[in-house]
């Protein structure tokens, strides 16, 4: 017979094994409570901002300013989905804090990697809280409309008709690596932004350049006949071959753009638009495996990044938010979420049984944990809740945020503004940049730098 302390390890394996998460997707309550659990080991594990001696708004290092930004929008959803205000205090902290001195996403402490990409992540949480009606920040403070409209009207004078015919480009400043690289996340993340701003505001410009960006991405390449979205290209090729690479956030940002648009417009425009909604969900399959959302560029080689380890919960996120402003989509989409969510919640039974790893495919926690793992997670398993929320609000149904149409003009946005002195570091790694650039679209093949 087995000893005593033999039962004792065996029933502790055992229930290990099995998720400590337990999740039944149709069940509200069920999902309020797998994502509680969620969300307190994300900013209990990950985030010390709030704590004496920390930064407010920053995760640690080696994690990205984007991504801190990326996870108060996941903050944000928790609380949209769940109605819990226990987050409420550090999340309007850290927008706040990281708005920079004109009010715009750009704080000078961010220069050196500061892309389009990464000031639109804290700017579309912006835009999030506005549509969700979280808690104004007090009156002498940015308003949540007037900072997503800060982020857009800054990188609108940014569009750059000087290569690939428009578009914008990665980098906001010529001394940072992937300056000369026009990419789908950076311009799908305006056509986004663009697209929700009309829809909150009634202004046609916004609309405008929507569709302005939109007919750039698609003409340009960079999403094809069969709604592949690539990654990007050179714009020292003209944009004239691509980096082939998928990421799940890229079909995710313009699959939930073309659903507001077309839950803006009406007639020949909204069949339009319902044909893309259409087509980006088709090519939804390239993400999925038996039912779970993976990362198909680098989950089978187990070769993700840190940045590329949250991409998940973003195309969660879109996806759910699709469904709410193109209700046709729910068929598809919730279905994919559902079973997404059982395999998530599988995975999350490390640390002291709660903590979720990486890759959903495999039905077990995989050992690779991180804020990105936990926010995907996290994102998916709560948007098993989109059909228990009302829609994003506006102007006009009940949102109480306040705009300045001028906010983001103040300041010094040009794409060429000689922010700090270019270092021989920096030239060197934007050369090694382009070349790897340059080899990789040409021989088809990828690549990613965070």
């Amino acid at each position: 017979m087995p000893s005593a302390s033999q039962l004792v390890c065996g029933v502790l394996v055992a229930a290990h094994a099995v998720s400590a998460i337990n999740l039944v997707p149709t069940s509200q309550d069920s999902v309020k409570a797998a994502a509680s659990i969620v969300a307190h080991d994300l900013v209990s594990t990950w985030y010390h901002g709030n704590e004496s001696g920390g930064i407010p708004g920053l995760l640690p290092g080696p994690y990205y300013w984007w991504q801190s930004g990326a996870m108060f929008g996941s903050l944000i959803d928790y609380r949209y989905y769940t109605g819990d205000t226990s987050y409420d205090a550090i999340i309007s902290q850290a927008l706040l804090f990281q708005t920079g001195p004109d009010d715009d996403y750009m704080p000078p402490n961010q220069t050196k990697s500061l892309g389009n990409d990464d000031q639109s992540f804290w700017g579309l949480s912006a835009m999030s809280a506005a549509e969700t009606k979280f808690p104004n920040p007090p009156s002498d403070k940015p308003q949540w409309l007037a900072l997503a409209q800060a982020v857009f009207n800054s990188q609108a004078v940014r569009w750059d008709n000087t290569t690939c015919g428009g578009g914008l480009r990665w980098q906001i400043y010529t001394f940072n690596t992937g300056y000369n690289y026009k990419n789908s996340i950076s311009n799908g993340c305006f056509f986004n932004l663009a697209a929700r701003l009309g829809a909150y505001t009634k202004n046609e410009t916004f609309f405008q350049w929507a569709n302005t960006m939109y007919n750039w991405v698609d003409t340009i390449g960079l999403i094809d006949k069969d709604y592949n979205v690539f990654d990007g290209s050179d714009d020292l090729l003209n944009c004239t071959q691509f980096d082939h690479v998928q990421w799940t956030y890229n079909n995710g940002i313009m699959l939930h753009g073309a659903a507001v648009m077309w839950n803006a417009t009406t007639g020949a425009e909204q069949q339009k638009w319902a044909t893309q909604v259409q087509g980006f969900m088709k090519n939804l399959a390239v993400f999925f495996k038996d039912g779970a959302m993976y990362e198909v560029a680098c989950e089978p080689q187990t070769n993700c990044n840190n940045d590329q380890k949250s991409f998940k919960a973003y195309l969660a996120r879109w996806m759910a938010a699709t469904i709410k402003v193109a209700p046709f989509t729910r068929d598809t989409l919730l279905p994919l979420l559902q079973s997404s969510a059982l395999a998530a919640a599988k995975s999350c039974t490390g640390g002291a049984g709660t903590t979720c790893g990486a890759k959903w495919t495999t039905g077990a926690f995989d050992g690779d944990v991180g804020p990105g793992q936990q926010m995907s997670a996290l994102e998916v398993i709560q948007s098993n809740l989109i059909d228990y929320v009302q829609g994003p609000v506006s102007n006009f149904t009940g949102g109480t945020s306040t705009g300045n149409n001028l906010a983001g003009t103040g300041g010094d946005h040009s794409p060429q503004a000689p922010l700090a002195p270019i270092s021989t570091g920096d030239r060197a790694g934007a050369g090694i940049l382009t070349a790897l650039v340059i080899v990789s679209v040409l021989g088809c093949a990828w690549w990613m730098v965070a």
